[in-house]
């Protein structure tokens, strides 16, 4: 029997009253009625019974996830998770879940909030990984940590059926929030400002004072000779 990623069933998780703390450690109460194991330090099966699940820590690339009883008096197990991204986030608690062979306890593999688009998605130890990764025929996040104080710093995988290890994705680490590109800056009106007008040029001298001196001389002349004839006519 392959192992698959199957969605909740309400055959095999009823969810109990869902309480949350706040948004920052999405603190969620789950029922479970059948047997499930919970990757972490240690890896755990839990029975069927109310447990408490809860963020630790909340960072961008690295989430730590602890399960308790349901007096939150007992830890069982401290789980590294890779943030999850939906497309279609849902208005209840929901869990995916690895289906394991007939006898064998299932594996849980994310949990998501509601409302929320990212999630978290347990990382299983290398050995476990690798099983659970040749059976279902997909990828399976792992990691090196034994122990809780190496979750911030051991590398994560991904673990392919074939039981190779790959660089974790980038699809498996919450983006980076995006800058605010910057204001454009207001545009600065152009005045356009009159040139002076040009002095006007000095006209060329056309007029010469001999042509007027002329224009006397002759109209005396003329006058002489019209006086000579008056007095011609009189003697």
């Amino acid at each position: 029997m392959r192992i698959k990623a199957i969605p909740v069933l309400s055959s095999l998780l009823l969810l109990g009253g869902m309480v949350f703390a706040s948004d920052y450690d999405k603190r969620t109460e789950v029922r479970f009625n059948e047997p499930v194991m919970i990757a972490g330090v240690p890896v755990v099966t839990l029975e069927p019974g109310l447990y408490v699940i809860r963020l630790m820590n909340h960072d961008h690339n690295r989430n730590i996830v602890q399960v308790f009883n349901e007096r939150e008096d007992h830890l069982f197990t401290t789980v590294l998770a890779i943030p999850n991204y939906r497309l279609f986030p849902k208005d209840k608690t929901t869990f995916s879940f690895w289906e394991t062979p007939r006898g064998n306890p299932t594996a849980l593999k994310a949990w998501f909030s509601p409302g929320d688009r990212w999630g978290q998605e347990f990382v299983y130890p290398k050995g476990l990984a690798a099983t659970i990764a040749r059976d279902a025929g997909e990828s399976v996040l792992t990691t090196t940590a034994e122990t809780v104080a190496e979750f911030d710093t051991s590398p994560v995988a991904e673990v392919t059926k074939t039981g190779e290890e790959q660089p974790l994705e980038e699809a498996f680490t919450a983006p980076e929030p995006v800058a605010a590109a910057p204001e454009p800056a207001p545009a600065v009106a152009e005045v356009a400002v009159a040139e002076p007008a040009p002095e006007p040029e000095a006209l060329p001298a056309t007029g010469s004072p001999f042509f007027a001196i002329g224009l006397v001389g002759l109209m005396a002349a003329a006058a002489g000779l019209s006086l000579r004839r008056l007095a011609y006519r009189k003697s």
